[in-house]
């Protein structure tokens, strides 16, 4: 009995001891395996910088008709570099070194020289390709008028002029109004000057370039061939009328783009002497001619094959 018990003893103390013994051995936990998962670099995205848009500037073209550095820049610098020579070699160019100098504007002095010029090629294209027009001034002018409107405001307002002239006159002859000559074309002057002040309100409502700055000149000018246009008319016809107004309306034009010619400007301040020179001897020329024209060729060209 004592055995026994003595045994039990001894196994429940060695159960207790191992179990201490446990109990006071610390066991390793096994540490959680920490996963390094790659965050994603987010790289900041590039803003978009907005490109600014440049608008195209209208290059505005050089006026000769007025004072701008455009215009009078390069022909008074012309001047500066030229020498001059001896006064008996080049007078005429000595004068107008001379005018500019005193402030006369170097623009006006070429647009004086070159109106020779296109007097005489109007009046080689009256003799030689029997082109007709509103005399020789009349063409001039109205080259001059498109060099200070531009050509597609000149043709605009011509066709205006002549379009408001003409009702005038058809409204006149429809209500039976006799009047002299002289009062009439007041009247239908009258009548031209509103329809003008109304497309120059209707210009600059809808922002029309270049008709918010015309002058009274170029107008007047334009004007003035409206009068020619309503004396053939009660002259002769109003297809007469047209036809030399149309061939007037092309001697103009085709003088507009030469004295545009920036090369005709410069010869003609480097060398007034040959420029009045040659128109000189150009005009004796036409003066003598007497053949037929280019037109009465066509004109009379079954005559000239028989």
């Amino acid at each position: 009995m004592k055995k026994s018990l003595i045994t039990v003893t001894t196994v429940l103390s060695l159960v207790l001891s191992v179990h201490d013994i446990h109990a006071q051995t610390v066991v390793p936990t096994a540490r959680p395996r920490v996963t390094r998962t790659a965050t994603p670099t987010v790289s900041p995205t590039p803003s978009e910088t907005p490109v600014p848009t440049v608008e195209p500037v209208p290059t505005q073209r050089p006026d000769i008709t007025q004072r701008t550095e455009e215009s009078v820049g390069p022909l008074e610098k012309i001047l500066k570099e030229e020498s001059l020579g001896a006064v008996w070699k080049a007078p005429l160019k000595h004068v107008i070194a001379r005018a500019v100098k005193n402030g006369v504007p170097a623009n006006t002095v070429v647009l004086l020289l070159l109106l020779p010029v296109v007097a005489a090629f109007v009046a080689g294209a009256r003799h030689l390709l029997g082109l007709q027009g509103f005399g020789i001034l009349l063409p001039a002018a109205l080259a001059i008028s498109f060099l200070a409107l531009g050509p597609i405001v000149g043709i605009g307002m011509f066709l205006v002029i002549i379009g408001s002239s003409t009702l005038g006159r058809m409204f006149l002859r429809k209500i039976k109004l006799r009047l002299h000559y002289l009062p009439r074309m007041s009247l239908l002057l009258a009548f031209t000057v509103l329809c003008i002040l109304g497309v120059l309100l209707l210009g600059s409502t809808i922002n029309v370039s270049g008709i918010t700055n015309v002058s009274i000149f170029p107008v007047l000018f334009l004007v003035l061939l409206s009068e020619d246009f309503i004396r053939v008319q009660l002259g002769k016809s109003f297809h007469t009328a047209v036809n030399i107004t149309a061939q007037t309306l092309l001697l103009a034009l085709v003088s507009y783009f030469f004295l545009t010619l920036s090369e005709i400007q410069m010869f003609a301040i480097k060398y007034p002497e040959i420029l009045i020179g040659g128109v000189l001897v150009i005009n004796i020329v036409l003066g003598k001619f007497s053949g037929l024209r280019l037109l009465e060729y066509y004109r009379f060209r079954k005559l000239i094959k028989k």
